[in-house]
């Protein structure tokens, strides 16, 4: 028999005993055994329906849907609770994305209602898809609400990161990665106006559903960068892409072994993007392609390019000179637009953005030998100098001077060569400096006429040329 006053500590001695106990069997796998026995105890006393969410669709297209819930389903907390997991480095240092493995289900509650989401693979060679389990009592309760839940989120977590993605083309499909480029229209060297026209253009562009839906033509707009290598093509492509905020498939025909495999990734893009093909011209003026003028046309503005809208294409080449007209007719190609080598301006631009540097005692020989056109240099080219030479300012356009002076062979252009090798020096007499002035000349008349040419050519093409003579 216990005694009265000694009731009360018998009785917090049992309780303690009890959360001891309790404590103790936390931390070890207990209590997740019995959630799991109750967990399958009720799946064999209640009805379910499946719904099966395919990455592609029966044409070999992205099905949108599996993205936005794939999404969702790795910002659900119970993920992280996940008995397996897989783990993935994410944008920023240290970042680190957890996403549920395949056969790995994920639990949601909405309005009430219990829902078990599961990845697998799928049994051919198409992806994979997520299985939605849903009691069958409360499908009709929920299931459009909670579908439309589903889109609201991912919006919401889209908008938070905006994050953009870029696709290639691998083994006849497409890889995406995060997007990442300091490329903006604010760092590209080229005409001021010609950007201007461009953005302006690119917001036309995304007000004109309605106007294109009327006129009965496919929502999308394409566009040719041509110009020499290193004068900022594909930047200016990246920036358009930042700009529209749009995703980017970059396509490489040189892994596609058919038009057929063409016309595949171009209905498997989404809306809202970027297409992007780089050095056209290498692959219609040689026989680097497995694909064809014709396949490259019908790419380019065939029945296969209507499946889909708010579309941008952006096509580079170094020269259109060689490339057949119906290449480039309106329709295929609707703006063009020229990247020339870099001028004085240009050179300025870059010493204030690369050197911090606006005006320079070597200023006035470098603008003499640009406008003199002895030696063409890309913007590409005399980034890469500044950079080398950043330390110092002086020592990077002394470097410039020096690589528009000479070619790759050591030999000073604009001057004399006599026979045997030998050299005039460009300040040795008269004779040499005058043949230099001579040579200036000319070169500038050429590009006089060369730049006449253009514009009348431009004038013959109904479709836009932004390019800054």
């Amino acid at each position: 028999m216990i005694p009265e006053f000694g009731a009360p500590i018998w009785l917090l001695i049992s309780l303690g005993s009890i959360l001891f106990i309790v404590r103790l069997l936390y931390h070890t796998s207990i209590f997740s055994i019995c959630r799991n026995w109750v967990s399958f105890l009720q799946d064999k006393f209640h009805i379910y329906n499946l719904y099966k969410i395919p990455q592609f669709n029966e044409y070999s297209q992205e099905n949108l849907l599996f993205r936005k819930i794939s999404t969702y389903i790795r910002s659900l907390p119970s993920v992280e609770e996940s008995d397996y997991a897989a783990l993935y480095s994410g944008d920023n240092p240290g970042n680190v994305l957890v996403s549920p493995g395949s056969e790995q289900a994920v639990v949601d509650a909405f309005l009430h209602a219990r829902v078990r989401w599961t990845y697998q693979k799928c049994d051919s060679n198409q992806g994979s898809e997520i299985i939605l389990k849903i009691k069958s009592r409360d499908r009709k309760t929920i299931l459009a609400p909670y579908i439309q839940h589903i889109y609201k989120t991912v919006d919401d977590i889209e908008q938070r990161k905006k994050e953009l993605r870029i696709h290639v083309n691998c083994s006849g499909q497409w890889r995406s990665f995060p997007f990442v480029h300091p490329a903006s229209f604010d760092s590209i060297v080229l005409d001021n106006d010609v950007k201007n026209k461009v953005k302006n253009d690119l917001e036309l562009f995304m007000k004109s559903r309605r106007y294109y839906s009327k006129i009965g033509r496919v929502w999308k707009r394409s566009y040719l960068l041509y110009g020499g290598s290193g004068t900022g093509k594909s930047s200016f492509a990246a920036a358009m892409t930042k700009y529209l905020s749009y995703d980017l498939y970059d396509i490489d025909i040189s892994r596609i072994s058919n038009g057929s495999d063409l016309k595949t990734l171009l209905l498997q893009t989404t809306r809202k993007s970027v297409i992007l093909v780089e050095n056209l011209d290498v692959y219609l003026s040689g026989n680097s392609s497995r694909v064809s003028l014709i396949e490259v046309i019908n790419f380019m503005d065939g029945v296969a390019s209507s499946c889909g809208e708010e579309r941008i294409m952006i096509f580079t080449m170094n020269s259109k000179t060689q490339i057949d007209p119906s290449v480039l007719r309106p329709g295929r190609v609707d703006v063009h637009i020229y990247f020339p080598f870099c001028d004085f301006n240009g050179f300025k631009a870059l010493a204030l953005s690369h050197l911090g540097v606006k005006e320079h005692k070597l200023f006035g020989e470098v603008e003499e030998l640009i406008q003199g056109g002895l030696r063409l240099i890309s913007h590409a080219e005399i980034s890469e100098i500044m950079i080398s030479n950043r330390t110092s300012s002086s020592r990077a356009i002394k470097s410039v001077i020096k690589t528009l002076r000479y070619d790759k062979e050591g030999v000073e252009l604009g001057v004399n060569n006599i026979s045997g090798g030998g050299r005039i020096s460009g300040d040795s007499d008269e004779s040499g400096s005058g043949y230099k002035r001579e040579g200036n000349i000319a070169m500038r008349e050429i590009q006089k006429f060369y730049g006449m040419m253009k514009l009348r050519n431009s004038r013959r093409q109904e479709s836009i040329d932004l390019s800054s003579n």
